[in-house]
């Protein structure tokens, strides 16, 4: 581990997360018994293929999921023990998602799309300058037709980090998008956590990308397969893939 991540506060921890999915006579083990922690205002990295339960895993920490066994805590509150209400209000105060899709409302401008979440947000930063902090300050006005596919992310981005979480959750953010493209984005990512200390985790199967990250996490057949500190990381700009 990281000496200058582990001696951070912990901002999330889970222990022992299974998950079985029921189809029809089948039990589908999406997690096995993950123990994982997440560390205040780290960039961590979740490499793995298809299917070793990335998506599950990432959806039980952020309040989307529940774990079949296992515990969640957030800071010193076990959300395990968590209604459907305790659940939003976590997911609305503390978690900003990032997902391959963007997921903007076509008839809202960019402005008007991060706005949805400032208006319920309890500390939220100004619409524009969560959009200037991606870039896209002279783009208010535009709907997303009007925007390209990797301006439609930085939107989405804007509208997660815009509440000002304690965390944010990218599930494969680049997955849609060409290279260079995504690199954009990824520098995007990288600028909030460093800026805004917003801890991040972020799904990929692009390995090259784990260069970024503070701590690398493997998953296959829905167990860690390997956890890595990475105290030499580089720029996103930096890193070829």
């Amino acid at each position: 581990m990281n000496d200058a991540i582990s001696r951070q506060p912990t901002v999330l921890h889970g222990t022992g997360l299974t998950k079985v999915y029921r189809m029809g006579e089948i039990n589908v083990h999406a997690l096995r018994g993950v123990d994982i922690t997440l560390y205040q205002g780290e960039l961590m990295v979740l490499l793995g293929p298809s299917g070793s339960g990335k998506s599950t895993l990432l959806n039980i920490l952020g309040g989307l999921d529940v774990p079949s066994e296992g515990r969640v805590f957030y800071r010193d509150e076990d959300l395990t023990e968590a209604d459907g209400d305790q659940l939003t209000a976590f997911r609305r105060d503390h978690v900003g998602f990032v997902f391959q899709f963007y997921n903007l409302i076509p008839s809202l401008t960019a402005r008007e799309n991060v706005e949805l979440v400032t208006e319920i947000a309890p500390s939220p930063m100004a619409p524009e300058e969560a959009l200037e902090l991606v870039g896209l300050g002279e783009r208010l006005d535009h709907f997303p037709a009007q925007l390209s596919g990797g301006e439609q992310q930085r939107v989405a981005i804007a509208r997660a980090v815009a509440k000002q979480p304690d965390m944010l959750m990218c599930d494969e953010p680049t997955g849609a998008l060409d290279a260079a493209t995504g690199r954009l984005v990824l520098e995007v990512l990288e600028r909030v956590n460093r800026e805004l200390g917003t801890t991040t985790a972020i799904i990929t199967h692009n390995a090259p990308i784990a260069a970024m990250a503070d701590r690398v996490i493997t998953l296959a057949d829905g167990l860690v397969k390997s956890e890595i500190r990475n105290p030499h990381k580089q720029p996103i700009s930096e890193i070829t893939w």
